[in-house]
């Protein structure tokens, strides 16, 4: 470190800095290493040296890591840090005992801050056993357990001593920043493959989710068969239809959409700190594809000596809508990107997050060989031979901006023309695409069809009625 034209009293002040950083580098670098194999289930000090159990990991961990501040002799305090629902039991409060004694139908005060109390009484106590919750009695500061017969807990409330218990700092839950429509399935598929397909099953999963989703909002959309979902980003959500897909639910999704904030007249949307890591040779594209979706770079570093680049974007959340597909198709699936919210900022302006439009069948029935060796000449299907697809059904990626429509179930006219000859017909590989994927691809007229058996996408026929107009 050069010090140049400085005063004794900064200089003092540079060399505590350097000092300290120094004492902290040391710090972190005196750890203790364990060589483990979880499948051997065996773990040593040494890599020649591994006991017959993962008895020196669990060692080093009571020895190395501090415990838990807790007060065993002190009032009540433990902090709600999650919640699951019982359709028995109702909801149950999870977390861990900060100081006093629990105890099975005691009395006990539910705060939220010290000007906001309830009371309240504990029905059951369980504590946690390997990978089970088991009842207990009581629970003593320092454990973890699950508290049921609070049915209106929420996240961040503290559970304390009935007469002189003080909340501990809440835990707050942050807003949502995208929100997606759930509607019924109107395809002429409906109810082909799902067992759960009414607005009326959809609003009561839906109501259930709640119970043990916090993060979650649900709201009445513009028909009575809509819901407005909205979460802490597109796989908070995806999540919660993947799972109601394999519970028999059959229902149709819109296209993501974040949530913006109007403060002092001002328009804000969600920003995110976009982190990449991409080869060099592809730097350039993965860089112009973030650039046309208002990304700000603000770090870029070299990482280790394979010619890996380390980026680091501030991006509107709206511009990573279908971002991961773009960079992983520039970068010929090289390139690892990881997100994270950051803050609300001012509206960054339009962007355009699809260039090509998309094919669409025009007419119902079963797709042929014929029909789809001349259709795969427009763009990329997702679909092979002998499927059934639907009128307004997506079935491909237009090579041109535009929608495209066209007969994928055409077939072969007969003629009385005889040919020895024989015509081989190659066809390419469909597309396979996953629900996160059809979430990413579809914009503001498109929809996807979940089903327990069948992830399909389609034109919105609201949509439709409108430019016919």
């Amino acid at each position: 470190m050069k010090l140049l034209d400085c005063t004794a009293a900064s200089m003092l002040n540079a060399w505590k800095s350097l000092t300290s950083f120094r004492h902290s580098f040391y710090m972190q670098c005196d750890f203790q290493a364990i060589y483990a194999s979880g499948i051997k289930g065996k773990a040593g000090l040494s890599a020649d040296n591994l006991a017959d159990d993962l008895g020196p990991l669990f060692e080093s961990i009571m020895r190395c890591i501090p415990g838990p501040a807790i007060d065993k002799d002190g009032s009540l305090q433990m902090l709600a840090t999650n919640i699951e629902y019982d359709e028995h039991k109702g909801r149950i409060a999870i977390g861990r005992l900060h100081a006093g004694i629990l105890k099975k139908g005691m009395d006990v005060k539910v705060c939220t801050s010290e000007d906001s109390c309830r009371f309240a009484r504990v029905s059951e106590l369980f504590v946690y056993e390997k990978f089970s919750r088991v009842p207990a009695e009581s629970v003593e500061a320092g454990d973890i357990c699950a508290v049921c017969g609070i049915n209106d807990i929420q996240i961040g409330e503290t559970i304390a001593d009935k007469t002189n218990g003080t909340p501990l700092p809440a835990i707050k839950v942050e807003e949502p920043t995208v929100k997606m429509a759930f509607s019924i399935n109107t395809s002429p598929f409906v109810g082909r493959e799902g067992k759960y397909v009414t607005s009326r099953n959809l609003r009561d999963r839906l109501s259930r989710e709640l119970e043990r989703n916090l993060a979650m909002k649900v709201e009445d959309g513009e028909t009575a068969d809509t819901f407005v979902v909205s979460g802490r980003g597109t796989l908070h959500i995806t999540i919660l239809i993947e799972n109601m897909r394999r519970e028999g639910y059959e229902f149709m999704v819109g296209p993501p959409k974040v949530i913006n904030k109007r403060v002092n007249d001002k328009l804000l949307e969600p920003y995110e700190i976009a982190t990449v890591e991409v080869p060099e040779e592809h730097m350039g594209a993965v860089v112009e594809l973030l650039g046309k979706r208002r990304g700000q770079m603000f770090d870029m570093q070299g990482v280790g000596s394979e010619g890996t680049t380390f980026l680091k974007y501030k991006i509107p959340t709206r511009g990573l809508l279908g971002l991961r597909n773009a960079i992983l198709t520039a970068s010929r699936g090289t390139a690892i990107l990881n997100t994270i919210f950051d803050s609300y900022g001012p509206w960054a302006g339009d962007m355009s997050t699809r260039d090509l439009g998309s094919l669409v069948a025009f007419e119902g029935g079963t797709s042929t060989s014929y029909a789809i060796s001349s259709s795969q000449e427009r763009g990329q299907l997702f679909i092979g031979p002998g499927v059934e697809v639907y009128k307004g059904q997506i079935v491909g990626i237009h090579q041109r901006p535009g929608d495209l429509s066209l007969n994928v179930c055409k077939k072969k006219a007969a003629t009385n023309i005889r040919s020895n000859k024989d015509v081989t017909v190659i066809l390419d590989t469909p597309l396979d695409y996953s629900l996160d994927d059809c979430i990413e691809y579809i914009q503001e007229d498109e929809l996807v069809e979940v089903t327990p058996s069948s992830i399909r996408m389609c034109k919105n026929p609201k949509f439709s009625k409108k430019s016919n107009r």
